[in-house]
């Protein structure tokens, strides 16, 4: 019987700031992908909605790198990961993106809603300001030192060496990442969702969520065991939705809260796609609408806590029936990470694989309650000796058989035995076990009952032994081959979801012209005498020497983007006494000029302790002129004097290079004179 719920899911929405890679696949858009197709072929309506999310701070870090604005850095990858989403199968009915006039315009109807309901809570603060840029500093736009661990580097929202949350104003010694300067603290207006004062309602909502996933109910459970604190919906920034009220000016809401409103905004467009601007209501206001949220682990808080409430107060929207969300995943043994180049990406992938490959491999460890991992080794063992060696290797035997020794038709069936049953049977007895997985989004379970079967097949293929019965037995052949056909349609339908473009092939070489839906699928599903159309094997085994490929192509791109790799290499060892042979010490310097007709030396002087001497030194370029009287510095004392510029230089500053060529004082807090050993 057809399913005909109306089903709304979303994936959640990527940053425009950087490519797909396969642990977005594996968090939030393959395994939605995959219900949604099931869900299609049960004949539920479904509308899939997702898009680029636009708006937040790595969005500006990534422009203020390139020197570009922001609305060129959303332009070029929402354009580049929509085209990847294509090509690679997700099935979105619509793919928006954040910075459309209908995003803007729903998100400050939204926002304004709540505040005319007196949702939101005005606060003055202090938060940490950049004088010398003139803005407030967004939390990841602030570097210092980790309270929790010290390490050196952490941002002012969270610490990645020991991955601690944090405020801008926990860390020591913080810094403006936009000018390197020490920020000062400075009062602001905010507007704050009180999140802990819902926290018993949110509360009451959860309580008979029973069937959702563990990891996603421990996480949920751990923030509301915390206590949940307001949460800040607006920013003071340039780049985002305008807050829409009086005396918000300079601020725009926070991407957080924005997002998810992407999923009705882009609803909306979908809507207006198909002519009728008020579709998008069926799905977000009619009670009987069920709503699912794909996520990574990393979106539980937001779409779990933070979102319903809003839907909630909001008071006009259906809340989600379940956020199935997954794990990380890691890839070979390895966390998984953009900056280190340690990550396959979507569109790269595409350029030498099919889709359908890596849908099966990466569907097959998907990190459901914990973290996975992917290799290309596995990647490699799970296309040859199951895609290849199972389910392709049955549909060739089967298809080919059949083409040589029953005329390319669907031979009668007569006189079965329990084997044949047996096989027949288990068509209906795996389509149970993949329907009950789907419905509670065990996709892993469901792509393995799924391949189960065609290992049934591929099993009672060879113990059946036609190419033996074609002459001693031809009605026992017949069934032989009538079976497997049944259940080579079976199969392509009931692994549509995993694999489309495979099993579409399949249907096309079976001939079959009965409906593609779950319902469809029987033991009976082709019709005796139809005419079969066998083509190339649907999938090729995978050489060593591609793996090989891809590893080294992996491990290349992680080592150009190893900041060792940065600088110049060690140079060879010296012995002890040589480096005793320099002499170094602490200086400070007194005055510098310009040299005539150089735009790159300085004359300084330079107070060494025991006497003053003059430098000349190649550093123009990199300093300002006018900061360096009482500058401290390293100076090679002993250094033999030379003539530069007409200028006599009796030593050199020690300069440290970073790995963008920029040049740095080797400072000691030492008196002049010091020796530095």
């Amino acid at each position: 019987m057809s399913d005909n719920k109306r089903i709304l899911v979303t994936s959640a929405l990527p940053y425009a700031n950087g490519p797909l890679h396969l642990g977005h696949l594996a968090g939030a858009y393959l395994t939605a992908d995959f219900y949604v197709r099931y869900k299609r072929l049960t004949g539920a309506d479904v509308a899939f909605i997702c898009g680029s999310d636009e708006h937040g701070v790595p969005i500006t870090i990534a422009a203020e790198k390139e020197g570009v604005q922001p609305q060129d850095i959303v332009d070029r990858y929402h354009n580049i990961n929509k085209k990847a989403f294509e090509e690679f199968g997700i099935s979105f009915d619509y793919y928006g993106r954040t910075s459309s006039k209908v995003h803007h315009e729903t998100s400050q109807e939204f926002f304004k809603h709540l505040y005319d309901k007196g949702f939101f809570k005005k606060k003055t603060e202090q938060q940490l300001y950049d004088p010398k840029s003139n803005m407030f500093l967004p939390d990841r736009y602030v570097k210092g030192t980790c309270p929790n661990c010290s390490y050196e580097e952490a941002y002012g929202d969270q610490c990645e060496k020991c991955g601690s949350s944090l405020s801008p104003t926990e860390l020591i010694n913080p810094i403006s990442a936009l000018s390197g300067e020490k920020p000062e603290l400075k009062e602001t207006e905010h507007w704050y969702m009180p999140l802990g004062d819902l926290q018993p309602k949110l509360e009451a909502w959860l309580e008979d969520k029973s069937d959702w996933k563990p990891n996603v109910m421990g996480q949920i459970k751990s923030w509301l065991n915390d206590g949940l604190a307001d949460r800040a919906a607006t920013r003071d920034l340039t780049w985002g939705v305008p807050v829409p009220i009086e005396g918000a000016e300079g601020k725009v809401l926070y991407v957080w809260f924005d997002a998810p409103i992407g999923y009705i905004s882009a609803t909306k467009e979908w809507g207006q796609e198909q002519g009728n601007s008020e579709l998008w209501k069926d799905y977000w206001q009619d009670k009987s609408t069920e709503l699912y949220h794909f996520i990574g682990k990393d979106n539980i808080v937001f779409h779990c806590i933070m979102f319903p409430i809003m839907l909630m107060e909001h008071g006009d929207y259906v809340l989600p029936k379940n956020v199935p969300a997954n794990e990380f995943l890691n890839l070979e043994g390895q966390k998984l990470s953009t900056s280190r180049g340690w990550a396959v990406w979507l569109h790269e992938y595409l350029e030498d694989f099919s889709p359908d490959l890596l849908r099966y491999a990466l569907g097959a460890t998907l990190p459901e309650s914990k973290d996975s991992d992917f290799s290309w080794k596995d990647f490699q063992a799970r296309v040859n000796n199951e895609l290849a060696a199972v389910l392709g290797n049955f549909a060739f035997r089967a298809l080919s058989f059949t083409s040589k020794y029953a005329d390319s038709k669907v031979p009668s069936s007569n006189e079965l035995k329990q084997i044949d049953n047996d096989a027949l049977n288990a068509i209906e007895v795996q389509k149970e076990k993949i329907t009950k997985a789907y419905e509670a989004f065990r996709f892993k379970e469901a792509i393995s009952e799924t391949m189960q079967l065609a290992r049934i097949g591929n099993k009672y293929f060879t113990e059946t032994e036609p190419w033996k019965t074609r002459n001693s037995d031809p009605q026992a052949c017949n069934n032989s081959l009538y079976v497997s056909l049944q259940i080579c349609a079976a199969l392509s339908v009931l692994m549509d979801p995993i694999l489309p473009d495979s099993m579409k092939v399949l249907r096309q070489q079976l001939g079959f012209e009965g409906e593609v839906n779950w319902d469809a699928v029987n033991s009976s599903m082709l019709t005796s005498g139809n005419d079969i159309q066998p083509g190339e094997v649907l999938f090729s085994k995978i050489e060593d020497s591609e793996i090989e490929s891809q590893m080294t192509k992996l491990e290349e791109r992680a080592a150009a983007n190893n900041p060792a790799s940065k600088f110049e290499p060690l140079k060879e060892n010296i012995e002890f006494p040589d480096f005793m042979k320099m002499d170094i010490r602490a200086g400070e310097i007194l005055t510098a000029e310009k040299i005539e007709k150089s735009d790159k030396l300085l004359k300084l002087t330079v107070d060494i302790g025991v006497e003053t001497r003059t430098i000349v030194s190649g550093i123009a370029k990199h300093v300002d002129i006018d900061q360096l009287k009482g500058q401290k510095v390293s100076v090679v004392a002993n250094l033999a004097p030379k003539k530069l510029m007409g200028v006599k230089s009796e030593g050199m500053i020690l300069m440290a290079e970073d790995s963008e060529g920029k040049l740095w004082f080797v400072e000691t807090a030492s008196e002049a004179g010091s020796t530095i050993t």
